[in-house]
């Protein structure tokens, strides 16, 4: 068991194993036949996965790291700027985008794309949560990201440009913060009727 959970690659491949197991243990139709109900079930599965690491590092970004970088000592900040970081802004922008893509897909495969994006009821509280989250990727892809490669040194800019870009990355950041809670009440609202 050790051996499996020193590597997250085959913590990971653990997880899916299981998850397989589970679903071929309960009966589920998932062979050649399967429903498109199971299809659009397992893409909702995914878009669930997504959004938990996009906003879960969100979180972490604003709940933790940014709090506590004052606290860092001057000579153990490169671990932050230089490793962690750039792998958490890694797996941050390219989960904001898995969201977004297995959101779109499961709104096409459900039919409510259209009547969600153009908040015509009964699919206001998604279409509101689609809008929040469209804004907020978009904010990570074209904002944060940009000033992020500045404030950490990947792109090469004046130390001036380099405050200022953490500052905005910062601010976006805690924008997306504020963002992701009527975004998550809504994503929830619609099939629970919260809205």
């Amino acid at each position: 068991m050790g051996a499996i959970f020193q590597s997250l690659g085959r913590t990971v491949l653990a997880g899916v194993v299981l998850l397989v197991i589970l679903v071929l243990a309960t009966g589920a139709n998932v062979g050649v036949g399967a429903s498109y109900a199971w299809w659009t079930f397992f893409m909702r599965w995914l878009h669930v996965l997504s959004g938990v690491l996009w906003i879960g590092l969100l979180w972490y970004f604003n709940f933790v790291q940014i709090p506590s970088m004052p606290k860092i000592p001057d000579e153990q900040k490169p671990a932050i700027s230089k490793v962690i970081a750039p792998t958490a802004l890694f797996w941050f922008r390219w989960a904001a985008l898995a969201t977004v893509v297995t959101g779109l897909l499961l709104a096409i495969m459900s039919g409510y794309i259209v009547a969600a994006l153009g908040l015509q009821r009964p699919f206001t509280a998604i279409g509101i949560g689609m809008w929040l989250a469209l804004v907020m990727a978009f904010n990570v892809w074209f904002i944060i990201w940009p000033n992020q490669k500045k404030a950490l040194g990947i792109v090469t800019v004046e130390a001036e440009e380099k405050t200022k870009a953490a500052r905005l990355a910062m601010l976006t950041s805690r924008a997306n913060t504020m963002l992701s809670i009527p975004m998550l009440f809504c994503m929830v609202a619609q099939q629970n009727g919260g809205l």
